[in-house]
């Protein structure tokens, strides 16, 4: 069975401000081999590269998983170093 997707009025938010296509976080989030957990926030974390503004950039969909349902949180491109350093500090853990 698959899970609803759920949009939280702060992604639809982000989708409006940041002129990003509104399948776009259904799509990381559910095809994105790169995953991790933030331990600060408790979220999971989907990392794609995706064409976004003339250029492939590295986009982050931040969610929350139950049984039946995903609720997508945020959608936004990594800033260059963004990755590593939170890797590095040990914020975000390999799924």
């Amino acid at each position: 069975m698959k899970k609803e997707i759920i949009y939280t009025t702060h992604l639809q938010l982000r989708i409006k401000l940041r002129d990003i296509p509104y399948k776009l976080p259904q799509k990381i989030c559910e095809e994105a081999e790169e995953r991790y957990f933030d331990s600060k926030t408790n979220y999971s974390v989907a990392v794609d590269n995706i064409y976004y503004k003339g250029k492939i950039r590295e986009m982050v969909v931040v969610y929350q998983e139950t049984i039946d349902k995903i609720e997508i949180v945020t959608i936004h491109p990594l800033k260059i170093d963004e990755k590593l350093s939170k890797i590095k500090n040990r914020r975000w853990i390999k799924k």
